[in-house]
């Protein structure tokens, strides 16, 4: 546990002095003129949840987005007519449909949870049969907003966004249920953004290329979606080299205790407060393509009523208005090597970051409750056979502190390679094998091997 900040850090470190040293032949391109990177495109298949674009389609990236964010052009085509053609139109107001059909069937070799998706495994003392799983819930559907420009923010372009999937909550397996995804609004221009809705987290903003709807979610890669509000101010210091500062106010979201009997979960009379500051900077393209470093962090606190006496052996007493402190430290980098391959991971330190899908989703303890500290990270290799062929490799690891628990998990790690195919632009199929492992304060570890196809055709 100790040593996993210095190792994961100097392997961090590493990466990034390599690239660096890459990147000694400069460019005379300017700035704007930064290419989109295809190897880690939200259109390729293994990116579930990629961060999207800023703008809607019909628009050019901004300035700030970081380059393994922006769409690439691809040179497939489609017999169906773009969706921004059957736009709809309301005013000033331009509305784009959109949507991905998503269809994946997996096998486990030791039951995972929640099923569809692997968050974790049970204790084999508790599961370890064998499990099959055909699911069609990760399917999206999203309208784009396109708005009037706005004369007080200097004439700044606005839109929105609204999009939906169906792993909601549900009685049945066919029965599945509606879950927002995103809701906002957006004030932007090429220096600056405002943000209001339920949207990404700042902190730990990239995704592993994996094909599960999870993308390592309790194995190493935190950061979900909140209702926030998100000022993003970016600045070019150079030709070459551009600046962003980023910061949200957020709702606290409590995760912990949910069904617990004997306690009530409520929001504290704080937001959780989010800070990113990144770094890209642009390189030559023969030997390097706009390398990516972030500092990101957050603060906040959870409340609760614990209304009965606590487990044994501390049998607390019962507490009104509890409090537990919330908060992070981030490091992300995205360093394409060459146009066809790359790395790219993250890492984080951090207390009670249940919400945020760390501490092997434990945020909590309920015998000392008292929040959990955990370490961890991801990292990946990306490689592009072909402009239709792309393989990813990476490997995660959730460490919570151990002395920080009475029981519960104490190790989350998975491994995953894939290799996924674009038949065309909109229609991609992969298969990926993944093993996880997970450790516990008291039981038998869980592990299993998970074997996923699955398939996307985006409209």
């Amino acid at each position: 546990m100790r040593g996993l900040p210095v190792q994961f850090g100097r392997m961090l470190v590493s990466i990034a002095v390599s690239s660096l040293v890459c990147a000694s032949a400069d460019a005379n391109s300017p700035l704007r003129r930064l290419p989109p990177v295809a190897s880690a495109s939200s259109k390729q298949l293994p990116l579930d949840e990629p961060l999207p674009v800023l703008l809607a389609s019909s628009e050019q990236p901004l300035l700030y987005e970081p380059p393994h964010l922006i769409e690439p052009q691809n040179e497939y085509t489609t017999l169906l007519p773009p969706l921004e053609d059957i736009a709809w139109t309301k005013g000033d107001y331009r509305i784009v449909p959109y949507g991905s059909l998503w269809g994946s069937a997996s096998y486990d070799t030791g039951r995972t949870s929640p099923g569809p998706f692997v968050l974790f495994v049970p204790s084999r003392d508790v599961e370890g049969e064998p499990a099959f799983n055909i699911d069609t819930r990760r399917t999206r559907l999203g309208l784009d907003v396109i708005g009037p420009n706005i004369r007080f923010f200097n004439n700044a372009k606005s839109g929105g966004k609204v999009e939906i999937d169906f792993h909601g909550a549900f009685v049945i397996e066919n029965k599945p249920g509606v879950l927002l995804r995103h809701a906002y609004g957006e004030i932007y221009d090429d220096e600056f953004r405002l943000l209001a809705g339920q949207y990404w987290d700042l902190i730990s903003p990239l995704n592993p290329g994996t094909l599960s709807y999870s993308v390592g979610w309790g194995g190493g890669n935190i950061g979900f979606r909140r209702m926030q509000v998100r000022l993003e101010r970016n600045r070019a210091i150079s030709d070459r080299l551009l600046l962003v500062l980023q910061a949200s106010i957020n709702q606290n979201i409590v995760s912990d205790f949910q069904q617990t009997a004997g306690v009530e979960t409520e929001s504290s009379g704080w937001p959780v407060l989010q800070g990113r500051l990144a770094v890209t900077r642009e390189v030559n393209a023969i030997c390097c393509l706009p390398i990516t470093v972030g500092v990101s962090g957050h603060i906040g606190e959870e409340g609760f009523d614990f209304t009965t006496i606590g487990p044994a052996p501390l049998n607390l007493p019962p507490a009104d208005d509890a409090r537990v402190k919330t908060w992070s430290l981030n490091v992300d980098l995205h360093a394409p090597i060459t146009d066809w391959w790359g790395v790219q991971g993250e890492f984080f330190t951090g207390l009670n970051l249940d919400s945020f899908l760390g501490g092997a989703v434990q945020g909590v303890d309920l015998t000392t409750r008292e929040g959990i500290h955990s370490t961890g990270g991801w990292l990946e290799i990306w490689y592009d056979w072909t402009t239709q062929l792309h393989s990813r490799t990476g490997y995660g690891i959730d460490d919570p502190r151990n002395s920080d628990l009475f029981s519960g998990r104490t190790h989350n790690k998975f491994l995953y390679v894939n290799s996924s195919f674009d038949v065309t632009e909109m229609l991609n199929f992969g298969v990926e094998v993944t093993y996880w492992k997970t450790l516990y304060l008291g039981n038998a570890p869980g592990e299993s091997v998970r074997i996923e196809f699955a398939g996307r055709y985006d409209f």
